[in-house]
């Protein structure tokens, strides 16, 4: 009979410390995976702000443009 106690004590330690492990493990997981997301937050960040600061640069060249054409006489 003690030598089942000590089994079905052996055996929920065991799984108590199988549950720790998986949960440390799910827990780092977590962590990881919510680093992965602020990262691409911060990249898709980044590059929205280059895509508007090339945008801008496009629409001032474009704006002289069109300004070096009005100024500039029609030559037929």
């Amino acid at each position: 009979m003690r030598i089942a106690l000590f089994a079905a004590a052996a055996a929920a330690l065991a799984l108590a410390a199988c549950s720790q492990e998986t949960g440390d493990n799910a827990a780092e997981t977590a962590d990881a995976a919510g680093a992965t997301v602020a990262s691409a937050a911060e990249d898709t960040a980044e590059n929205a702000d280059a895509a508007a600061e090339n945008t801008a640069e496009a629409t001032n060249e474009a704006a002289e443009n069109v300004d070096a054409a009005i100024e500039t006489p029609a030559e037929h």
